[in-house]
C-alpha cells in the first residue's frame, strides 16, 4: 500500500553489512589504482536498447519525460559507464563504481553493485586483474569457498556461424545453450543441418566442470585456428591465477553471451555451498562502436546483497546508557571520551525494554557533576 512493488525499507544488520561491503571495496580498489566514476540514475533508454547493447525495454523501469523520449532507472553500469567515457582523454585505465541498477527481471527490482570497468588495456593484463582483484577483494571480505568459471563468446560463435537457421531459431538455439537443454540444441540445429553440427553443439552443453577438461579440448580443436587460440588465451589466464593462489576453477566452453556487447572471455564467480554468484563479467571490446571509438574493454560487477550475506559479524561493541539531563547534556557528551571502546546512549531515562552492559547516571552538584554507575 505504501510501496509500490518489488520496493522494500531495509534496517539494521542488512544495511550494516552492504556497507561494509562498499567500504571494503572502495579501500582495496583505492589501493591497486582504480579511479572512482559514478553515472546518473536517470538515462535515456536508448543507451541500453540499441543494437549495440541489446537489453529489452520491457525489461526497465521507464516513463515518458516532457519531450516524448522514454528515460529509464539505470539498468546496467557497464554501459552507462560507457557512454560517460566514450570522449574521455586521460590516461587513467582503471575505474571503479558502486550504486544500484534497475530491472524488473530482478526479485526486488534494485540490485546494488560495486565493480570495476578497463579500458585500453591489453586482454591478460585486463582479465587477469579483474579476477585478481576479485580475489583480493573477497578475501578482504573473508568470502569462504568461492570458485571461479571461465567461458568464451567466440567458441560458440564459431561453431554456430555456418548453420542455417532464421534469426528466430538462432535465438532459440542460443538459450537453449543457456540453459543446457542438450536435447533441445541438438533438435535446433538437425532440422537444418548436418548431423556433425547437431552432434558438436549439443556436446559443447556438457563441456563444463574442472579447468583440466580444457586439455582434451586443445588437443580436439589443434587443426581449427581460432578455437586453438582461444583454449591458449584462457590457459594463459588461468596459468596466471593459479601462480597467484587461485586454485578452485571451473570452465564453461558452451557459455553464451546474456548481451550482445560481450565479445570474448567471460567470468562469474561463485559461493561453493550456495551457488549463489557473488561476481560476473567479462570482455566487451565491441561497446564502443557505437560512439565510434575503438576501445578495448573489460570488468566485473559484485552483488553486494550476496556478499552482504556472507559477511561474518563480530561481537558488538559493549553498550553504555548515559542517564542525563537538559543540564547536563554538555557533560555527558564529554563522557563519551572515557567510554571509547562503548556504544554510549544519552537519554533522559531508561527505556525498560532497552538492553544496556553498563549504566551511568549524572547528577548535578552544587559545583560540579557526580557520575553514579547503577
Amino acid at each position: 500500500m505504501f510501496l509500490p512493488s518489488g520496493s522494500q525499507d531495509d534496517i539494521g544488520r542488512v544495511v550494516s553489512s552492504r556497507n561494509t561491503v562498499y567500504e571494503i571495496f572502495r579501500n582495496v580498489a583505492t589501493m591497486r589504482g582504480y579511479k572512482e566514476i559514478s553515472t546518473p540514475v536517470v538515462e535515456y533508454a536508448n543507451t541500453f536498447t540499441n543494437p549495440y547493447v541489446g537489453m529489452k525495454l520491457q525489461e526497465m523501469l521507464k516513463w515518458f519525460n516532457g519531450d516524448g523520449e522514454i528515460e529509464v532507472l539505470r539498468p546496467d553500469w557497464t554501459t552507462a559507464i560507457s557512454r560517460a567515457l566514450r570522449n574521455h582523454k586521460g590516461d587513467q585505465q582503471k575505474w571503479a563504481y558502486q550504486g544500484s541498477v534497475f530491472r524488473r527481471e530482478k526479485p526486488g527490482i534494485e540490485s546494488r553493485q560495486v565493480g570495476i570497468e578497463l579500458i585500453r588495456t591489453s586482454s591478460l593484463l585486463g582479465e587477469s586483474e579483474c579476477l585478481l582483484m576479485a580475489n583480493h577483494f573477497l578475501s578482504r571480505l573473508k568470502a569462504k569457498d568461492f570458485i571461479i568459471e571461465l567461458g568464451h563468446t567466440e567458441i560458440f560463435e564459431e561453431l554456430s556461424r555456418s548453420l542455417v537457421l532464421s534469426e528466430e531459431k538462432a535465438e532459440s538455439l542460443r538459450l537453449a545453450m543457456h540453459d543446457k537443454r542438450r536435447d533441445e540444441v541438438y533438435r535446433i540445429v538437425m532440422e537444418n543441418n548436418s548431423k556433425e553440427a547437431a552432434e558438436e553443439l549439443s556436446e559443447l552443453v556438457h563441456a563444463y566442470g574442472p579447468f583440466e577438461m580444457i586439455n582434451q579440448y586443445e588437443k580436439r580443436w589443434k587443426d581449427r585456428p581460432l578455437l586453438l587460440n582461444v583454449i591458449q588465451h584462457l590457459k594463459k589466464l588461468a596459468h596466471i591465477l593459479k601462480e597467484s593462489g587461485i586454485n578452485d576453477l571451473l570452465i564453461d566452453l558452451g557459455r553464451v553471451k546474456n548481451l550482445p556487447y560481450y565479445s570474448g572471455t567471460m567470468f562469474r564467480g561463485y559461493f561453493k555451498e550456495s551457488g549463489a554468484i557473488c561476481f560476473s563479467g567479462g570482455r566487451y571490446d565491441h561497446l564502443y562502436d557505437q560512439f565510434q571509438k575503438n576501445v578495448s574493454a573489460v570488468g566485473l560487477a559484485f552483488d553486494v546483497d550476496i556478499l552482504a550475506e556472507q559477511l561474518e559479524f563480530k561481537d558488538s561493541p559493549k553498550k553504555l546508557l548515559v542517564i542525563a539531563s537538559d543540564d547536563s547534556l554538555a557533560y555527558a557528551e564529554k563522557l563519551r571520551k572515557q567510554y571509547g571502546d562503548y556504544i554510549v546512549d544519552v537519554r533522559y531515562e531508561q527505556n525498560s525494554e532497552a538492553v544496556y552492559d553498563k549504566v551511568i547516571i549524572i547528577q548535578k552538584t552544587s559545583e560540579d557533576y557526580e557520575v553514579i554507575e547503577q
